[in-house]
Protein backbone atom coordinates (compact mmCIF):
# COMPACT_ATOMS: atom_id res chain seq x y z
CA UNK A 1 0.00 0.00 0.00
CA UNK A 2 2.34 2.20 -1.12
CA UNK A 3 2.03 6.64 -1.19
CA UNK A 4 -0.01 7.65 -3.77
CA UNK A 5 -0.34 11.43 -5.27
CA UNK A 6 -3.64 12.87 -4.48
CA UNK A 7 -5.65 14.80 -7.49
CA UNK A 8 -5.16 18.20 -5.50
CA UNK A 9 -1.15 17.58 -5.26
CA UNK A 10 -1.26 16.47 -1.65
CA UNK A 11 -0.65 12.72 -1.20
CA UNK A 12 -2.57 9.93 0.29
CA UNK A 13 -1.22 6.37 2.16
CA UNK A 14 -2.98 3.98 -0.08
CA UNK A 15 -5.50 3.73 -2.43
CA UNK A 16 -8.39 5.01 -0.13
CA UNK A 17 -5.84 7.39 2.36
CA UNK A 18 -7.15 10.62 3.12
CA UNK A 19 -4.93 13.53 1.18
CA UNK A 20 -2.79 14.26 4.08
CA UNK A 21 0.84 14.47 3.17
CA UNK A 22 2.67 17.36 1.49
CA UNK A 23 5.10 15.22 -0.13
CA UNK A 24 5.68 11.72 -1.23
CA UNK A 25 8.67 11.67 1.24
CA UNK A 26 6.30 12.85 3.88
CA UNK A 27 3.84 10.13 3.30
CA UNK A 28 6.79 7.52 3.43
CA UNK A 29 8.26 8.77 6.41
CA UNK A 30 5.04 8.77 8.32
CA UNK A 31 3.99 5.01 7.29
CA UNK A 32 7.51 3.90 7.70
CA UNK A 33 6.44 0.50 9.00
CA UNK A 34 5.36 -0.31 5.41
CA UNK A 35 8.36 0.22 3.74
CA UNK A 36 9.70 -2.26 6.18
CA UNK A 37 13.23 -4.14 5.37
CA UNK A 38 13.24 -5.61 1.40
CA UNK A 39 15.35 -7.68 -0.44
CA UNK A 40 17.05 -7.20 -4.32
CA UNK A 41 19.65 -10.20 -4.15
CA UNK A 42 17.75 -12.92 -6.29
CA UNK A 43 19.81 -14.32 -8.95
CA UNK A 44 19.87 -12.51 -12.00
CA UNK A 45 18.51 -15.88 -13.78
CA UNK A 46 15.32 -15.14 -12.08
CA UNK A 47 15.57 -11.93 -13.84
CA UNK A 48 15.87 -12.81 -17.06
CA UNK A 49 12.98 -15.26 -17.11
CA UNK A 50 10.86 -12.56 -16.12
CA UNK A 51 12.20 -10.76 -18.90
CA UNK A 52 11.51 -13.72 -21.31
CA UNK A 53 8.32 -14.46 -19.84
CA UNK A 54 7.59 -10.64 -20.41
CA UNK A 55 9.09 -10.24 -24.18
CA UNK A 56 6.89 -13.59 -25.28
CA UNK A 57 3.63 -12.05 -24.16
CA UNK A 58 4.53 -8.48 -25.59
CA UNK A 59 5.54 -10.15 -28.82
CA UNK A 60 2.68 -13.15 -29.19
CA UNK A 61 0.01 -12.30 -26.68
CA UNK A 62 -1.34 -13.96 -24.32
CA UNK A 63 -3.79 -14.15 -21.84
CA UNK A 64 -2.36 -16.59 -19.09
CA UNK A 65 -2.11 -15.86 -15.24
CA UNK A 66 -3.14 -13.27 -12.83
CA UNK A 67 -2.32 -9.68 -12.44
CA UNK A 68 -0.23 -10.15 -9.48
CA UNK A 69 1.79 -12.58 -11.47
CA UNK A 70 2.76 -9.98 -14.45
CA UNK A 71 3.29 -7.50 -11.45
CA UNK A 72 5.46 -9.99 -10.12
CA UNK A 73 7.23 -10.23 -13.34
CA UNK A 74 7.14 -6.53 -14.00
CA UNK A 75 9.15 -6.26 -10.44
CA UNK A 76 11.67 -9.07 -10.94
CA UNK A 77 12.72 -7.87 -14.46
CA UNK A 78 13.41 -4.20 -13.30
CA UNK A 79 15.36 -5.87 -10.51
CA UNK A 80 12.87 -4.25 -7.49
CA UNK A 81 13.20 -4.90 -3.51
CA UNK A 82 10.75 -7.42 -2.31
CA UNK A 83 9.45 -7.44 1.04
CA UNK A 84 9.31 -10.68 3.00
CA UNK A 85 4.96 -11.10 1.88
CA UNK A 86 6.53 -11.12 -1.74
CA UNK A 87 8.88 -13.38 -1.18
CA UNK A 88 6.93 -15.66 0.74
CA UNK A 89 4.08 -15.97 -2.07
CA UNK A 90 7.22 -16.49 -4.38
CA UNK A 91 8.36 -19.35 -2.47
CA UNK A 92 4.57 -20.91 -2.53
CA UNK A 93 4.91 -20.76 -5.98
CA UNK A 94 6.90 -24.33 -5.99
CA UNK A 95 3.81 -26.09 -5.86
CA UNK A 96 3.81 -25.37 -9.67
CA UNK A 97 7.20 -26.73 -10.30
CA UNK A 98 5.37 -29.59 -12.09
CA UNK A 99 4.60 -26.99 -14.91
CA UNK A 100 7.93 -24.87 -15.59
CA UNK A 101 8.66 -26.53 -18.11
CA UNK A 102 6.18 -26.43 -20.77
CA UNK A 103 6.74 -24.23 -23.79
CA UNK A 104 4.94 -20.66 -23.22
CA UNK A 105 3.26 -21.90 -27.18
CA UNK A 106 1.48 -24.64 -25.66
CA UNK A 107 0.52 -24.07 -22.32
CA UNK A 108 0.18 -21.57 -19.22
CA UNK A 109 2.31 -23.67 -16.93
CA UNK A 110 6.05 -22.61 -17.95
CA UNK A 111 5.33 -18.84 -19.03
CA UNK A 112 3.45 -18.00 -15.41
CA UNK A 113 6.13 -19.52 -13.67
CA UNK A 114 9.04 -17.58 -15.34
CA UNK A 115 6.82 -14.52 -14.78
CA UNK A 116 7.56 -16.17 -11.00
CA UNK A 117 11.69 -16.04 -11.39
CA UNK A 118 11.40 -19.60 -12.64
CA UNK A 119 13.34 -22.36 -11.02
CA UNK A 120 15.83 -20.05 -9.50
CA UNK A 121 13.61 -17.37 -8.33
CA UNK A 122 11.27 -19.69 -6.61
CA UNK A 123 14.97 -21.58 -4.58
CA UNK A 124 15.92 -17.99 -4.28
CA UNK A 125 12.52 -17.21 -2.38
CA UNK A 126 12.54 -20.58 -0.29
CA UNK A 127 15.79 -20.35 1.04
CA UNK A 128 15.70 -16.36 1.78
CA UNK A 129 12.24 -16.87 3.46
CA UNK A 130 14.06 -19.47 5.50
CA UNK A 131 16.85 -17.15 6.06
CA UNK A 132 14.62 -13.97 6.84
CA UNK A 133 12.36 -16.11 9.26
CA UNK A 134 15.83 -17.52 11.08
CA UNK A 135 17.31 -13.96 11.56
CA UNK A 136 13.95 -12.23 13.16
CA UNK A 137 13.78 -15.91 15.43
CA UNK A 138 16.92 -14.99 16.89
CA UNK A 139 15.78 -11.49 17.32
CA UNK A 140 12.96 -12.75 19.18
CA UNK A 141 14.52 -14.93 21.05
CA UNK A 142 17.13 -11.92 22.21
CA UNK A 143 14.22 -9.94 23.10
CA UNK A 144 12.69 -12.43 25.22
CA UNK A 145 15.80 -13.18 27.04
CA UNK A 146 15.96 -9.61 27.47
CA UNK A 147 12.78 -9.03 29.08
CA UNK A 148 13.22 -12.56 31.09
CA UNK A 149 16.56 -11.08 32.56
CA UNK A 150 14.86 -7.56 33.09
CA UNK A 151 11.61 -8.80 34.43
CA UNK A 152 9.79 -6.86 32.34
Amino acid sequence: MPCYECENGMWRFGETGSCQYDSKESCETANKDYYAKTYNDYPQSATNNAKRAIKYKEENGSSCGTQVGWTRARQLASRESLSRDTIARMASFKRHEQHADVPYDEGCGGLMYDCWGGKSGVNWAIKKLDQIDREKNKLDDRFKDYLNKYGC
